[in-house]
């Protein structure tokens, strides 16, 4: 395992990842006709950018975060100053910092944009009065990830909490178990990047292991390496919560697609074409998976890719800046994406404190 201070900056970079990710995004935003976004933004944007009159984001300035970056933050803050994930400290924050400023319209609320699942919250929460617990919806998208990373940065070295924690809060406003398993699984793969994995042709195996060893709730009947279960050997006990493993098979597969010669992507923005522009959690995740691995050691190529796709491109950026940021580490970042996001200062601060609780 690397040396604390190289964990740190890992831990460090995956947090700074995905705000940078969401900052890129928030000029481009959604554009599904990639001629217009060209036509828009030219053909290869390569820093923060102001949203166009009249779309998503309209009147924020390039360098500001989205929704998804503001509600990262809160959960960062509490995360921080709880020294761990306390759900009540952080539903306390989304009641009294978040939920005043919506009224169930994607287009109120600080960020542009408020996105399905925290709607779905917000009117089950304020209009209904239910408790928090009660409040999740069947959203098929990113969400509790974009949030969640932090949790999955801050347990890095805990697997067993990692999954705990990642999928209380998921639950709080997605309940379908599939994304919750999706969601875990990428928390656990942002906790072995942080430890110091790689994301290879490897990383599956791993996971795998920490599912075997009951540290990763997920249901498995096969061998260590897919190889199929011994006749007459018990299954295991207590069963997985979640039904499958292949939430944590994929990110493997996307790096196999990504090292293979005779599979190619290009220019790999593409991968949005290949994989989906929608905003559904099973277009998003293989194309992050593919450009974290393909730019293991290259944030800048990994996010800007990430972004010129098109399509649910924030997101996209948000996850693959998470996963680059971690392989990278805070110092593989280049200074231009610091200084041009809004708030730098007080995100990095942020950043070094839950790095330094690892």
């Amino acid at each position: 395992m690397p040396s604390p201070s190289r964990i740190r900056d890992r831990a460090a970079g995956a947090i700074m990842g995905a705000f940078i990710g969401d900052a890129l995004g928030l000029g481009p935003h959604w554009y599904y006709d990639l001629a217009e976004l060209r036509r828009d933004y030219g053909d290869w944007i390569d820093g923060y950018t102001d949203p166009r009159p009249g779309r998503y984001h309209d009147g924020l300035k390039a360098g500001q975060l989205s929704q998804a970056g503001i509600i990262l933050e809160l959960l960062l803050s509490s995360l921080v100053e709880c020294n761990g994930y306390q759900e009540a400290d952080f539903c306390r924050r989304m009641d009294e910092q978040l939920f005043p400023l919506l009224d169930g319209t994607p287009f109120k609320g600080p960020g542009g944009y408020t996105s399905q699942s925290i709607r779905d919250a917000w009117r089950k929460r304020v209009q209904q009065g239910r408790p928090w617990g009660k409040t999740g919806g069947h959203a098929d998208t990113t969400e509790a990830i974009e949030r969640t990373l932090a949790i999955a940065v801050r347990y890095a070295l805990q697997p067993a909490r990692l999954a705990d924690a990642v999928a209380a809060n998921t639950v709080l406003t997605q309940v379908d178990n599939t994304l919750v398993s999706m969601t875990v699984a990428f928390g656990a793969v942002t906790g072995l990047l942080v430890q110091g994995h790689s994301l290879d042709t490897g990383l599956s195996d791993k996971l795998m292991g920490l599912v075997k060893s009951g540290e990763l709730p997920f249901h498995s009947v096969t061998g260590k390496r897919l190889q199929p279960p011994r006749p007459g050997e018990p299954e295991p006990s207590p069963a997985g919560r979640f039904a499958s493993p292949d939430a944590l098979l994929t990110p493997s597969y996307m790096a196999a697609a990504a090292a293979d010669p005779g599979i190619r992507i290009e220019p790999a923005w593409k991968v949005s074409l290949v994989y989906g522009m929608p905003c559904a959690i099973y277009h998003q995740l293989p194309a992050a998976y593919y450009l974290a691995a393909r730019f293991h050691n290259d944030f800048e190529a990994a996010v800007l890719h990430a972004v010129n796709g098109g399509g649910q491109n924030q997101a996209r950026a948000i996850l693959t800046g998470t996963l680059a940021g971690a392989q990278t580490g805070l110092a593989g970042i280049p200074q231009r994406f610091i200084e041009g996001l809004e708030h730098a200062d007080e995100l990095l601060r942020l950043a070094h404190r839950l790095a330094t609780q690892l």
